[in-house]
């Protein structure tokens, strides 16, 4: 057998930098080949060396698998090296992020690549240092976004994240998933919440004060007997607050969320109905406030739910 294996070595002698040079070639080429050469290569070398172990070809493939791996690991960390250097315009929207798209497309690959094969535990490996690093760079770019809100950067490509996640059911990435649709949660609603901010202002402050009043102590049903807030003082706030003002406020916002949001992730209804529901909520807020101060006053607000309802979607339809 040894005599055999150094006639060959010699005789084929060319083959393993032959192959090598493919290798190179192919990864010259696209660096996602490595992707393919690892899990047919693999297959290769199991495959020889279950007939000998100690056979030529089982040793030369084995070398060829090691430049292959090599390879494997390079494409992993150029894709992270990437992500830490990427450079976002100041000018323009930020929108999904080039390294999310990619972390996307190669996932979609590797997915198709690596079904059933000997070398999973490679692609789980990389998966995972792929999707911190992933992690890590949106939060690095939401941070230093100047054009783009920091809480619609995280929102918008935590979104992509959770659902390329949810698509491919990557099972190495379970826990993945759920914190992906955690933050884009966290960061929708911290961004309704502070893009509708107060659009009742001159209500809030009135209503914060009477809130004031009854945490030191005076009961629901008698602030309307102080002064700065009586039945006359609510009713000139709400004055403020006739329905056209309110449909126009939000028609301005609605505008500037449009400005924020990319295209391609369509979620400006989702943020609009989350803004919707939030002004609905503070609505009811005061409503419930309004009944237990200042009972059988017949104060109400000069617009109802309803009209709520009917300007979000007016305003959604117009644009």
């Amino acid at each position: 057998k040894d005599m055999i294996r150094q006639m060959m070595t010699k005789i084929f002698r060319c083959i393993e930098p032959e192959l090598n040079n493919l290798i190179a070639l192919g990864d010259k080429i696209d660096s996602f080949n490595s992707l393919y050469m690892l899990v047919k290569m693999s297959h290769h070398v199991w495959t020889a060396q279950n007939v000998d172990p100690a056979s030529f070809l089982s040793t030369t493939l084995g070398n060829v698998l090691v430049t292959v791996k090599r390879n494997f690991d390079k494409c992993i960390s150029n894709q992270m090296k990437q992500m830490d250097e990427v450079k976002i315009s100041k000018k323009s929207k930020v929108g999904i992020l080039p390294f999310v798209a990619e972390f996307e497309e190669f996932a979609a690959l590797a997915e198709s690549i690596f079904k059933n094969a000997e070398r999973r535990g490679d692609l789980d490996k990389a998966y995972t240092k792929l999707i911190r690093a992933v992690f890590i760079s949106v939060e690095k770019v939401a941070n230093e976004s100047q054009k783009t809100p920091r809480d619609v950067v995280m929102m918008e490509n935590f979104h992509h994240i959770f659902a390329t996640l949810s698509r491919l059911k990557i099972s190495c990435l379970e826990a993945e998933k759920k914190e992906a649709k955690l933050k884009y949660t966290e960061h929708l609603q911290s961004y309704v919440v502070y893009s509708l901010g107060q659009p009742l202002e001159k209500l809030n402050h009135f209503f914060e004060g009477v809130e004031a009043r009854v945490a030191q102590g005076i009961r629901e049903e008698e602030v309307s007997y102080q002064l700065a807030f009586n039945k006359q003082e609510l009713r000139k706030v709400i004055k403020e607050y006739p329905g056209k003002e309110v449909k126009k406020g939000l028609d301005n916002l609605y505008k500037k969320v449009d400005k924020h949001l990319c295209e391609e992730e369509n979620l400006l209804q989702v943020v609009w109905h989350s803004m919707q529901d939030e002004f609905i909520r503070q609505y009811k807020h005061f409503e419930g406030l309004i009944a237990r101060c200042y009972p059988g006053s017949g104060i109400t607000m000069e617009f109802t739910i309803q009209d709520i309802l009917d300007y979000c979607s007016s305003i959604a339809q117009s644009h």
